[in-house]
């Protein structure tokens, strides 16, 4: 049988950590750069190599960290900052790459789909004809989730 308090002090501590966590590895994450000019946190490079293929394109020479955004959407503005971004005018296309440090992917997962959608709605209006592709890094497993 679980105890309320304590269940509650540890969800507390656990998101206390999430935020503390997640603060600091996007500020590193912000700095990583792959490719001929590749600079950043060592370890963070080696992991994402590790992971290689879609996650490696986030950091690539065409990326751009820590993106501002705003617009209007339904009629309310709005302002965000995008984790990672890459556009490709020759395909057509933007990704969007949002950092998550969240060790339980479910129980916010609806609030960051709804958050990566409103990027979506931003981007459509600033890149009208492109395809827009969302998705998910989940840091503590180093899983990418296109959304």
């Amino acid at each position: 049988m679980s105890n309320p308090i304590i269940d509650f002090v540890k969800n507390a501590e656990s998101e206390k950590h999430a935020t503390t966590n997640g603060r600091i590895i996007h500020a590193k994450l912000q700095n990583v750069q792959l490719g001929a000019a590749q600079s950043g946190d060592s370890d963070l490079i080696a992991q994402i190599k590790k992971c290689g293929g879609d996650l490696e394109s986030f950091f690539g020479e065409n990326s751009r960290p820590e993106v501002p955004i705003a617009g209007i959407i339904h009629g309310q503005f709005i302002s965000r900052r995008i984790d990672r971004l890459v556009v490709d005018d020759a395909a057509k296309c933007v990704r969007i790459l949002d950092y998550k440090t969240d060790v339980d992917a479910e129980k916010f997962r609806p609030k960051y789909i709804a958050q990566l959608h409103e990027y979506a709605e931003l981007l459509k209006q600033i890149y009208p004809g492109y395809k827009i592709s969302c998705y998910i890094l989940w840091l503590h497993n180093w899983a990418l989730e296109q959304i």
